[in-house]
């Protein structure tokens, strides 16, 4: 009997010596990479596929209008790209946040980061590099070009920040109402920012403008501008010409400081290659040569709602990740979820992930939501197939660098740099890059 205790005891103590070893396991490798700091890989995927697509868009929309960018009303794949951005934003924002140790500390590190996008994005699309057809650089200050795709996502970042740094509540979420309650001022400030657009988009007035074009004059060294005068007096109007959004960008920013290569200059009115860009028809209206900036100050009121957005789904994947039923999101969506969703169905997402605009008409909501949680979510971080996804893995966690190289060309300008005895004898001509 003795014995037989005595070997029940020394089982016993060696499955606590090997759960204590377990234990300890599990703490070290634990350990190496806090909570805190997990990525969520699934969305690291989603944010390469996009940059993909910019890659894509940018190299190929020249020869296949079908995916390039919109001349102004409809959607192609390159309308996609932007939404994306922002809608990702919003979710690495949930992210980033979710526990603050110092709200004002926090306030800082995102008004610095916010500041760094905006000067980054100023030099990279300012003007201050040339095309490839231009081995120079510079810029008058009088001509930069002040807002940009970084400067949006700039302004966008800092907002949606702000709002999750101070405005939201301090309980934890436990049930479909404590969610809605915890970020009820998230969506009041949703709310309010698409009130004040939508009011300015349609209640006003747009006066007739004027604006210079360089007049080429063959045989004469003398530099002439033409005036041409655009007739709007309307009210609520968005076409190219007479919209709301260019009129408070000529106003607060300076037409000198738009950009200079409007999408609408591939419009029927404006091109007789349309899709594409070419010579103006006799008939074309005076307005095909002015200045407009996709991501100007209106239309990036709606990209800080796109980004409300991707916070809001960024809260729903962390609380289903704590309560560890991350696959429950795609079998049987909760009562919450799908209040959400019936919620976001019932509002008019066409203005919220309008990138400008002309891209009112954009239905993105439903195949961006589609995206995010079905393709990369479902496979990557439910069902495990992570190594097929490596290589957009690794675009998504270097996004910036791989923008910065190679969609704002540095990395061609580079190359084309060196060259053999005139500048048109480099290998990205030889390759027909640059012509």
């Amino acid at each position: 009997m003795y014995e037989a205790i005595k070997d029940n005891d020394d089982n016993d103590h060696q499955w606590r010596e090997k759960k204590d070893i377990e234990s300890a396991l599990q703490i070290s490798r634990s350990s190496s990479l806090p909570p805190d700091k997990e990525r969520l890989v699934s969305l690291d995927v989603f944010r390469g596929l996009t940059v993909a697509f910019m890659i894509l868009v940018d190299d190929v929309g020249g020869i296949l209008p079908s995916i390039n960018h919109s001349p102004w009303d409809g959607v192609t794949l390159a309308d996609f790209v932007m939404p994306f951005f922002l809608f990702i934003v919003g979710v690495s924002l949930a992210f980033a946040y979710k526990n603050l140790s110092c709200r004002f500390v926090a306030t800082r590190k995102a008004l610095i980061r916010s500041l760094k996008l905006l000067l980054l994005g100023l030099f990279l699309q300012g003007g201050f590099i040339h095309g490839l057809n231009n081995l120079t650089y510079g810029i008058d200050v009088e001509k930069i070009r002040l807002m940009g795709i970084l400067q949006r996502i700039a302004i966008a970042y800092l907002v949606v920040a702000l709002c999750e740094i101070w405005l939201k509540g301090n309980h934890n979420v436990s049930s479909e109402l404590s969610m809605i309650k915890k970020y009820r001022f998230h969506w009041v400030v949703a709310f309010v920012i698409t009130t004040i657009y939508l009011s300015l988009l349609y209640g006003l007035y747009v006066p007739d403008w004027e604006y210079q074009i360089l007049k080429e004059d063959q045989g004469s060294t003398l530099t002439t501008f033409l005036n041409l005068k655009v007739k709007c007096g309307v009210r609520g109007h968005t076409g190219p010409g007479c919209n709301a959004v260019g009129m408070l960008d000529r106003m607060f920013l300076g037409i000198q400081h738009l950009y200079r290569k409007p999408v609408y200059a591939r419009t029927k009115q404006c091109s007789i290659n349309y899709p594409n860009n070419g010579p103006l028809p006799p008939d074309a209206p005076s307005w095909c040569q002015a200045p407009f900036d996709p991501e100007g100050l209106l239309s990036s009121l709606m990209a800080t709602v796109t980004c409300l957005v991707g916070l809001h789904y960024g809260h729903i994947i962390i609380h289903f990740k704590r309560n560890g039923s991350k696959g429950q999101v795609y079998n049987e969506p909760s009562i919450s979820i799908r209040r959400s969703q019936k919620a976001f169905e019932s509002m008019d997402f066409t203005f919220f992930l309008s990138s400008d605009v002309r891209s009112r008409t954009e239905p993105l909501w439903g195949l961006g939501i589609f995206v995010i949680r079905d393709i990369p979510n479902g496979l990557v971080d439910v069902y495990g197939y992570k190594r097929a996804s490596l290589v957009l893995e690794w675009m998504g966690i270097h996004a910036l660098p791989i923008y910065v190289l190679i969609a704002c060309n540095l990395v061609f300008l580079i190359i084309h740099g060196f060259y053999w005895k005139n500048p048109i004898n480099n290998l990205l001509h030889l390759i027909g890059i640059g012509k």
